[in-house]
C-alpha cells in the first residue's frame, strides 16, 4: 500500500490545511516510472528505426530506407500535441492520478503491439501502414504523461524543493535510455544480425510491459496531488481548461514551447542521429568513423550516466539560484557546443574512442543542465486551474519543433552538407531557447497553489 504524509502549514502563499499526500518513495516511484518508460520506448523505437527498420519494414538499405524509417519517428510527436489537449483536458477537470493511469496504458499497449507486428517482406506496404498507426497511439498516450508526472512530483513539494522534485520525472530519461541501450546491448552480443533482423529488434518492445505493469501498480494507489484537491474545495477548477489556456497564457505556451524543444534536438542528437553517423558507412547516411553498433550503445550507455548526474546538480543549483539562471548558462553553452562538436565527428575511419566520448559526456552533461529544471519551471508558468493542459500543451509542441524530425533532417543535413551543417542546426535551437529564456520571468518563488 502507499504511505502516506498528512500535510499541514502553507505552501508558497495558501495554506494546504491537513491534506493527505503521497510520500517520497511513492512520489519517486509515481512521477519516475512514466518518463522511464517514455525514454524506454521512445529511444527502443529511435535504435530501432536507425538500425533495424529500413531493413524490417522498408525492405532494403541505403539512404532512402534509413530516412523512410526515421520519418516513422516522427508520427508519435506529430501525436502528440492531441494526446497533450485529451489528457490535459481531462487531468484540469477530474486529476492528475486517473489521466496517467490511462496514459501509461495507452503507451503501453501501444508499444508492446509494435513488438508483434509482421515485417515488409510478410504483409507489405501494410506494415509500415500499421506500425505508423501503433506509433500515433503511442504518441497519444505520451501526450500526458510527462505533465502528469511532473506534477505529481511539484504539486507534492516542499516550496523550496520543488526543482529537486521536479528532477524525479526528468531523472526517468537516463533510467529508459540505459535499460534500452542496455537491452540492445546485450541482444546484439549473444545474437548476430540475422537474429536481430529476425526477431531480436521485438525484444525491448515487448518487455516494456513489464515497466508498464511497474507503474501501474504505483499510480493506482497513490493519491491524488493536495494542490489540485485544494483547487477542487475553492471550486477554481475551469470548464474548458484549454480555453482557458489559449485566453490567458499563450505567451507561457511559446516560451515553454522553446524552453524545452532545445532539449530534445540535442538529445537525439546525441542518441539517435550520432549512432547512425558512428555506425553506419557513407553510402548508407551514416559518417563512417567504423564504430560496431555494441561498441557505441556502450558508450552511450557511460555518457547517459552524466546525463543522470547533471539532472540533480542542475535542480539543486535551480533551487537556490533560480531557474532562468541555470537555463540562461546552459542555452550559452549550447551554442559555443553547436559550433564546437562537429570536429568531434570528423575522423572518417578512425574509431577514435576519446573523441567521440568527449561529444558524448559534454553533450549529456549540457543536456541535464537543460533538462532538469525544466520539470518544475514549465508547471510555474501556469495557474493551478490550467497547469496540466499548459504544460502539456509546450512540453508537447516541443517535442514537434525539437524532435519530431530531427533525424531525419540531421541524416539529410550531413550527408548533404556535413556534420557543421548538424551543428549549426543545434546552434540555432539553442539560441530559440535563450530567447525563451530571457522573456521569462524567474518562477522559484511563485505562488504555487494558485
Amino acid at each position: 500500500m502507499t504511505t502516506v504524509e498528512p500535510t499541514t502549514g502553507t505552501t508558497a502563499g495558501g495554506n494546504v490545511q491537513d491534506m493527505a499526500r503521497d510520500s517520497v518513495k511513492t512520489v519517486i516511484a509515481a512521477s519516475m516510472v512514466g518518463t522511464a518508460i517514455e525514454f524506454y520506448d521512445f529511444y527502443a523505437y529511435g535504435t530501432a528505426a536507425a538500425s533495424y527498420f529500413p531493413t524490417v519494414f522498408f525492405g532494403g538499405t541505403g539512404l532512402a530506407a534509413s530516412i523512410g524509417a526515421l520519418l516513422t519517428f516522427a508520427v508519435a510527436f506529430i501525436a502528440r500535441p492531441v494526446g497533450s489537449l485529451i489528457f490535459g483536458h481531462f487531468g484540469d477537470r477530474m486529476g492528475r492520478k486517473t489521466t496517467l493511469v490511462v496514459s501509461l496504458l495507452t503507451m503501453g499497449v501501444s508499444t508492446f503491439l509494435i513488438g508483434c507486428l509482421p515485417s515488409y517482406e510478410t504483409i507489405g506496404i501494410w506494415a509500415v501502414v500499421i506500425l505508423c498507426l501503433c506509433r500515433f497511439a503511442q504518441g497519444i498516450g505520451l501526450g500526458g504523461e510527462w505533465s502528469g508526472a511532473a506534477l505529481v512530483a511539484t504539486e507534492n513539494a516542499p516550496e523550496n524543493k520543488r526543482a529537486l522534485y521536479g528532477s524525479f520525472p526528468e531523472l526517468g530519461a537516463p533510467i529508459g535510455f540505459f535499460l534500452s541501450n542496455g537491452t540492445y546491448f546485450l541482444l546484439e552480443t549473444f545474437n548476430d544480425d540475422a537474429a536481430m533482423l529476425s526477431w531480436g529488434w521485438r525484444v525491448p518492445f515487448l518487455l516494456s510491459a513489464v515497466l508498464v505493469v511497474v507503474g501501474l501498480l504505483v499510480r493506482v494507489h497513490m493519491e491524488e496531488t493536495p494542490i489540485f484537491r485544494m483547487a477542487q474545495e475553492r471550486q477554481e477548477v475551469v470548464k474548458a481548461p484549454l480555453v482557458e489556456v489559449f485566453r490567458k497564457s499563450w505567451k507561457q505556451v511559446l516560451q515553454g514551447t522553446f524552453l524545452v524543444a532545445v532539449t530534445y534536438t540535442l538529445f537525439y542528437t546525441l542518441a539517435t542521429w550520432s549512432l547512425a553517423w558512428g555506425t553506419k558507412d557513407v553510402e548508407n547516411g551514416g559518417g563512417g568513423l567504423g564504430f560496431a553498433n555494441r561498441e557505441y550503445l556502450l558508450m552511450l550507455m557511460a555518457a547517459v550516466c552524466v546525463f543522470a548526474l547533471f539532472i540533480v546538480l542542475s535542480c539543486l543549483y535551480a533551487d537556490k539560484i533560480g531557474r532562468r539562471r541555470v537555463l540562461m548558462f546552459s542555452s550559452v553553452a549550447l551554442v559555443v557546443f553547436a559550433f564546437a562538436f562537429p570536429y568531434l565527428l570528423m575522423g572518417e575511419g578512425k574509431r577514435d574512442f576519446v573523441a567521440v566520448m568527449v561529444f558524448l559526456c559534454v553533450g549529456f552533461a549540457l543536456m541535464g543542465i537543460a533538462f532538469g529544471p525544466i520539470g518544475a519551471t514549465l508547471p510555474e508558468l501556469f495557474e493551478a486551474n490550467v497547469r496540466y493542459s499548459g504544460s502539456g500543451i509546450s512540453y508537447n509542441l516541443a517535442a514537434i519543433v525539437g524532435a519530431a524530425f530531427v533525424p531525419t533532417i540531421a541524416t539529410w543535413l550531413s550527408a548533404n552538407w556535413g556534420v557543421r551543417s548538424v551543428g549549426l542546426y543545434l546552434g540555432v535551437m539553442a539560441v530559440c531557447c535563450l530567447i525563451a529564456v530571457i522573456t521569462c520571468r524567474e518562477t522559484k518563488d511563485v505562488d504555487f497553489t494558485k
